[in-house]
């Protein structure tokens, strides 16, 4: 069987909700439109899908049909990883695995507590891959509940066990990029840069793409950036809007995500459960729609 190809712009999946309930229908049609824009992989069951705000059901539930709505057309990883214990973990991970993704990612904050050091992490990450075989698994820093970044030297020893084929970085600088690329070179761990402003030069450096929140508002962008980046003098223009075009993810995401995608012709609500309904109002509409205008303006130069 043809192993899918871990390269290029990945979406961080956000979660439609109606009446207090994921809304297949509107999942539905995210899919499609992701994949009419551009986007080379999709990361479902995630933070940005709000999975610590689903019960198990809703995650192995959401997995699966995200997995089977794309169809093969893209590869699609899933997490749902959000346990304390790890034989919580255990079970959450092996029903995730049943879901048919290309990969279950791993959070890296899981597998061991702020204050426990990395032989604890490699001892946990051994016995998740000996009690869930013929699975390939990915790591995600996700920054919650704390942000744990993985060394060269604990980045190496997962290459290295050849069952690890996925890293969503979250470390957004330049240098430590480098660094970790070199510690992976040789194996089949590919890292995807989830910082917009480090991202064309963590492609220059080796990275396998880009997999964060801004494909949900411009695929378009980071799929011609992931792939255009040798171009030297335009990549580099590319590079300057999207940074500052990734303000926008600090303004009271995954709900500015949703609502840009409505502005798109994605039909969705913009309930969200890790924000409170008054978190939102007619000034992040507006400072929304205006980069939804400044995008639709800047799109035609991606030639």
């Amino acid at each position: 069987m043809k192993q899918p190809e871990y390269s290029g712009s990945w979406v961080t999946m956000v979660t439609p909700f109606r009446d207090g309930k994921i809304d297949y229908p509107a999942v539905e049609k995210l899919v499609e439109w992701y994949l009419a824009h551009g986007v080379d992989g999709i990361f479902a069951v995630c933070q940005s899908s709000e999975m610590f705000f689903l019960s198990l059901q809703e995650r192995v539930e959401l997995g699966r049909f995200v997995v089977q709505q794309a169809a093969k057309r893209v590869p699609v990883v899933v997490s749902g990883h959000i346990s304390d214990t790890l034989e919580e973990q255990e079970e959450e991970l092996r029903q995730m695995a049943q879901v048919g993704a290309d990969a279950v990612i791993l959070v890296s904050n899981r597998l061991a507590a702020a204050d426990e050091d990395d032989d604890v992490w490699k001892q946990r990450l051994m016995y998740i891959l000996e009690k869930i075989p013929d699975c390939v698994f990915g790591i995600y820093e996700c920054p919650y509940p704390y942000k744990r970044l993985l060394s060269p030297e604990l980045l190496h020893f997962c290459g290295q066990t050849g069952r690890i084929r996925f890293l969503k970085d979250t470390c957004c600088d330049a240098q430590q990029i480098r660094q970790r690329l070199e510690a992976v070179k040789g194996s089949d761990l590919c890292l995807f840069n989830a910082n917009t402003a480090t991202l064309l030069d963590s492609l220059q450096a080796g990275a396998a793409g880009y997999c964060g929140v801004m494909a949900n508002f411009h695929p378009e962008l980071y799929h011609w950036l992931a792939h255009n980046w040798h171009i030297s003098n335009q990549a580099q223009q590319v590079q300057d809007f999207a940074t500052v075009a990734a303000w926008a993810e600090r303004i009271q995401y995954p709900k500015s995500a949703k609502y840009h995608l409505t502005l798109s012709g994605v039909p969705m609500q913009l309930d969200c459960r890790n924000l409170a309904d008054d978190c939102w109002g007619t000034l992040q509409e507006t400072e929304i729609k205006a980069l939804f205008d400044l995008w639709g303006n800047y799109r035609s130069h991606l030639r």
